[in-house]
């Protein structure tokens, strides 16, 4: 019946455009287990039959000709597939790494959740993971885990473990975790004489070059900055966060964006987003179309986004800095909680009524065990969900400094990416019915100030309705 409910639950919930961050933050340590693809397959698959005495099937003889994994960004695709086959020479089950566009993915899910094929294996995100554990869609991988010598909670980003749990359950592993970055193209900051993004900058000092990019560029159609206001994740939120404010509470109760420091920090937001390129510039072309096509200076970007600008074909002029601080008290220099970014991480799980769960919970173990982890980051997929295992990412760009991605965690602090129980209602309303009229406006600063009030209210009132 919960498989039946779930399609009218998720139809309503997939009607509100999701952010198609890519996953993603801390501090230390290895798995024991898990120091090569025999060991780890091998003790997967044996603890996952020893869990499940029932199933027959395990990763050395599955009922399975093959697992199909579905995953939505193709830039990551050959990555994985790497990774899977290094599974596939242990177990000696084919895995079919398949990309479906963000919009479809979630559309695929929706009608296997009400009774359609599901893929085997496949991504979840913040946004949606409550929803599909709350309505026996996933596989609970808890006994599985707890028979998993290569699989240790205390290893991984606690924001991210801590989303795919439900009622005491586990039903993704973490498999990444993102962070953001400033990006910007050298040859426009050279065309009009304006020094380079440095580590120490301040929203500040980007809303000032900016102005001058914009203002030396219009008859150009250049603009200094390019923020999307309904990319969340790699814009606003992060100079919310710099100013002290949070979009929701670390307990998931409330919201501090109506407090002085809220209001403070999107008085920031307006500020860039008057020398910037405007919302229905962004909203027609889209900011990274607009920066490869060499119309903006600046945007800000996730770690997830990183091949696209690699492989463009402007790629020499593109240079990465430290995601700037907000400088809250105003005294010059970044103290500590002044520049954090946004984390966020996918989690890999498995369907409720896969074939072999014990097979599909290898390959999952696989994926996030410090081997799998480790040539992720290797070949330059996404950093890991795993703590301590990314400093080969930084590396995996030859010519192209991303340091910054990496650096953050030790220079600046990182925040989990804001969510509810049912982060779409909100999330969706104070972009709608909040700050709308700001960003089509940013010439005016109550208008800012009034969204701020009422975001506070629309998330109050969500979560009290949750």
């Amino acid at each position: 019946m919960k498989r039946r409910v779930m399609a009218g639950v998720l139809a309503a919930a997939m009607s509100v455009t999701l952010l198609a961050g890519c996953g993603g933050g801390a501090s230390s340590g290895g798995t024991s287990g898990g120091s090569s693809a025999l060991t780890q397959t091998e003790s997967t698959a044996a603890a996952a039959e020893a869990e499940a005495p029932a199933q027959e099937s395990g990763a050395k003889s599955s009922a399975m000709s093959k697992v199909v994994v579905n995953i939505w960004d193709s830039k990551q695709q050959k990555g994985i597939q790497t990774i899977c086959d290094e599974w596939t020479a242990t177990s000696g089950i084919p895995v079919s790494v398949e990309v479906v566009d963000w919009d479809n993915y979630w559309t695929l899910l929706e009608a296997g959740a009400s009774g359609g094929e599901m893929p085997d294996v496949f991504w979840m995100h913040s946004n949606t993971a409550q929803m599909y554990m709350e309505n026996d869609v996933l596989l609970d991988l808890t006994d599985y885990i707890n028979n998993d010598d290569a699989i240790v909670e205390d290893n991984y980003y606690e924001g991210i473990w801590n989303l795919y749990q439900s009622s005491g359950k586990q039903y993704a592993l973490p498999k990444d975790h993102d962070t953001i970055a400033l990006l910007y193209n050298k040859a426009i900051f050279d065309k009009y004489g304006v020094d380079y993004p440095t580590d120490e900058w301040s929203w500040e000092d980007v809303r000032d070059a900016a102005a001058k990019i914009t203002e030396a560029g219009a008859a150009d159609g250049i603009y200094g900055y390019a923020g999307n206001t309904s990319n969340n994740q790699d814009f606003w939120y992060n100079i919310v966060y710099d100013y002290g404010a949070e979009i929701v509470t670390e307990d998931h109760k409330s919201t501090t964006i109506g407090s002085d420091q809220g209001k403070a920090a999107m008085e920031m937001v307006r500020q860039l987003l008057e020398v910037s390129a405007p919302q229905t510039t962004v909203a027609e072309t889209g900011t990274d179309s607009l920066f490869k096509s060499g119309l903006v200076g600046m945007i800000t970007q996730g770690s997830w986004m990183i091949n696209t600008f690699y492989t463009s074909e402007n790629a020499s002029d593109y240079a990465w800095a430290l995601l700037p601080y907000g400088d809250a008290n105003g005294n010059g220099q970044c103290d500590d909680g002044e520049r954090q970014s946004c984390y966020n991480g996918l989690g890999w799980a498995a369907a409720a009524d896969v074939e072999d769960p014990a097979a599909c919970y290898s390959l999952i173990s696989y994926f996030c065990s410090e081997a799998g982890q480790k040539k992720q980051a290797e070949l330059g997929v996404t950093m890991g969900g795993m703590e301590g295992i990314s400093d080969a990412f930084a590396s995996a760009f030859e010519g192209m400094d991303v340091s910054a991605f990496t650096r953050i965690e030790e220079e600046g602090k990182l925040y989990f990416r804001p969510y509810t129980r049912k982060t779409t209602v909100w999330e969706d309303a104070i972009q709608q019915d909040a700050f709308l009229p700001a960003w089509q406006n940013p010439a005016d600063a109550a208008t800012m100030a009034a969204g701020c009030d009422k975001a506070q209210q629309i998330i109050t009132d969500a979560i009290a309705a949750e």
